[in-house]
């Protein structure tokens, strides 16, 4: 068995561990145990029964659930057994879901319980190639038959009855195994609304996750709490991969909306996430802290601006001058510990944000608290984390530097390419793509970025998210969506000017911040969504822009724009379910919004 395989990994992992604690999930309101040996037997009952059932190698097997054990053992069994996994993000719709299992040619389906059956079962005639369909939560399905759906209990039995009568097949499959076999298949929503397959190995994932946790010390004893979407490559390498390599304790979450009350609960020592999940605590902090008395308030801005100094002094110099220190250990007991423990933070020894660029605002305030948030580079298509800064090296505002043995270029305009030994090999039936992608052994990440004399990078935006406007001049909206979001009033903002005379922005406030100011300012209103129109709201928001555009260069600034109060990332058609917003989509779904925006600006100019 090849020493770069998951498989290979896996086991090795196991026969050190075995009895030790692998994973951690509530059941009936109390966290349960898994350990290693458990999960082991599981993955080779799995794989076992589905070489029994008709899986060969490389064969592609689709899962779809929530975050939890089965997932991941279904997960690893696929793979131990020489198949092909594919996460399927649970939000999907019922066309994106069909769409994958047909794209992916899909021989096996994995599926949580009744409502992904019932979704399954509106289009089942569309998916042919499905021998049989997996349930692992069978609550209200004891009367329910099908041919080829059973449960994972029944696959299990399957499982252990092969291994009885032929006990060499499965491990004879597993040495069969290449470090160039394909592993995942990652699919990510493009420009076009059909998703792209990016072709995984299990090379890419050995190098990418020995790269990342080498580098940052990550060790046995610590612990995470897995809640983002297990389809996405990150949270698959912290939960899956790097969990095999390194053999710490996966807690999951009850449900991706309670992973904060679950994070005070668990304290993990390694947190991730992407900016939305940032930002969304910090929000939660100074909403906290707007309605606390005037005395706490005091207290904790003038404990904030220490800290801030001190996160300063050690970036600057690594070390912070004795009294400063001092008086920051002071309001860490009176302040900060205490809110680090109520948002489960008080063991966390560090923390990634990727997927979007952060604010250096969010990090700062993290790091003023005494939480080391620490940017990274995660790009599907390099399988995860291509740069990122090593603990004690960290430079706000940037990415970090490569992992080891990456390389890291900009061409002409200031697009990231990458070489390294995590790029894919390309998307799945996808050639034209895939040679616009890789281009002499470089990957054209479609990122834009610089890199300063010290070897930093730092992502400034997409290419395609650079908003041309019909007179030729060029906006770079994530930056400016991003500056607008670090309003505490503004919950997202999208850029909107491409072919269009002028930039303008459609703005989602926030619905708690909003409330607060309706309340200081006597502003009634029956419904939340009354408040898009009204005149000292708007007023409020214009305040907000007008703040931005003093930053911008002139054909950059916001000229106009419109406020909703629904939140584009409550998975949303125009959000990815990794919270990112797909300008296109929003684009299109505003349209009549958008519209009426450029309407009124040309009425104006006529009267």
């Amino acid at each position: 068995m090849d020493k770069n395989t998951i498989p290979h990994i896996f086991k090795d992992t196991v026969s050190k561990y075995g009895t030790r604690q692998a994973f951690r999930e509530k059941k009936y309101g109390v966290w349960k145990d898994i350990s290693w040996n458990e999960y082991y037997e599981g993955v080779r009952f799995i794989a076992a029964a589905l070489i029994s059932i008709g899986m060969n190698e490389q064969d592609k097997v689709s899962i779809i659930g929530k975050n939890c054990s089965k997932w991941v053992i279904c997960d690893m069994g696929v793979q131990y057994a020489g198949g092909i996994s594919v996460g399927i993000y649970p939000t999907s719709s019922s066309y994106q879901i069909e769409y994958i299992l047909n794209h992916s040619e899909s021989k096996f389906l994995f599926l949580e319980d009744i409502k992904y059956l019932d979704n399954w079962l509106s289009f089942k005639d569309k998916t042919p190639l499905l021998k049989k369909v997996i349930v692992w939560d069978t609550k209200g399905l004891r009367h329910f038959s099908n041919p080829i759906v059973i449960t994972y209990d029944e696959l299990l039995n399957i499982g252990k009855e092969y291994l009885k009568t032929s006990p060499h097949q499965l491990e004879y499959r597993t040495k069969n195994i290449k470090p160039d076999d394909l592993s995942v298949l990652i699919y990510l929503n493009t420009s076009n609304g059909l998703p792209n397959a990016s072709m995984i190995t299990h090379g890419n994932i050995m190098w990418s996750v020995q790269s990342l946790c080498d580098e940052n010390r990550i060790d046995l004893k610590d612990e995470t709490l897995s809640f983002m979407p297990l389809a996405h490559i990150f949270e698959r390498i912290i939960t899956v991969y790097s969990h095999i390599y390194k053999g710490y304790t996966v807690n999951f979450a009850e449900k991706a909306s309670a992973f904060m009350e679950n994070m005070m609960e668990v304290s993990p020592t390694i947190g991730y996430g992407s900016p939305r999940i940032w930002e969304k605590y910090c929000g939660g902090v100074l909403m906290r802290m707007e309605n606390a008395s005037w005395l706490k308030r005091k207290i904790f801005d003038h404990a904030f601006e220490i800290g801030k100094k001190r996160a300063l002094e050690l970036i600057d110099l690594k070390t912070a001058p004795f009294f400063l220190d001092l008086y920051y250990k002071i309001f860490y007991f009176i302040v900060f510990r205490k809110l680090k423990e109520r948002m489960g933070f008080e063991r966390l020894k560090i923390a990634y944000s990727g997927g979007a660029p952060i604010s250096p605002k969010i990090i700062m305030f993290f790091r003023a608290i005494g939480i080391k948030v620490i940017e990274a580079y995660v790009k599907t298509e390099c399988t995860g984390v291509t740069s990122v800064s090593m603990s004690g090296e960290e430079k706000i505002g940037t990415v970090g530097k490569p992992l080891k043995e990456t390389e890291i270029r900009l061409a002409k305009d200031n697009e990231i390419l990458i070489k390294s030994k995590g790029v894919f090999k390309g998307y799945f039936k996808n050639n034209e793509a895939t040679n616009k992608t890789i281009i002499d052994n470089w990957l054209y990440s479609g990122d834009l970025g610089e890199i300063d004399d010290s070897g930093y990078l730092k992502i400034t935006g997409r290419k395609k998210d650079i908003v041309i406007t019909s007179g030729g001049k060029s906006s770079p909206a994530i930056y400016i969506e991003d500056k607008l979001k670090e309003s505490p009033y503004i919950d997202d903002a999208i850029l909107i000017g491409d072919g269009r005379h002028f930039i303008s922005c459609i703005i989602i406030i926030n619905q708690p911040s909003i409330v607060n100011y309706c309340k200081e300012k006597d502003i009634s209103f029956l419904k939340f969504d009354e408040l898009k129109k009204n005149s000292k709201i708007n007023i409020l928001i214009q305040k907000e822009v007008e703040k931005i555009n003093e930053k911008l260069a002139r054909p950059e600034r916001i000229k106009r724009f419109a406020i909703l109060t629904e939140k584009l990332y409550d998975y949303d058609a125009g959000i990815m379910p990794t919270l990112k917003i797909k300008r296109n989509y929003t684009v299109e779904a505003y349209k009549d919004i958008i519209d009426d925006v450029y309407k009124d600006r040309r009425r104006k100019e006529r009267q």
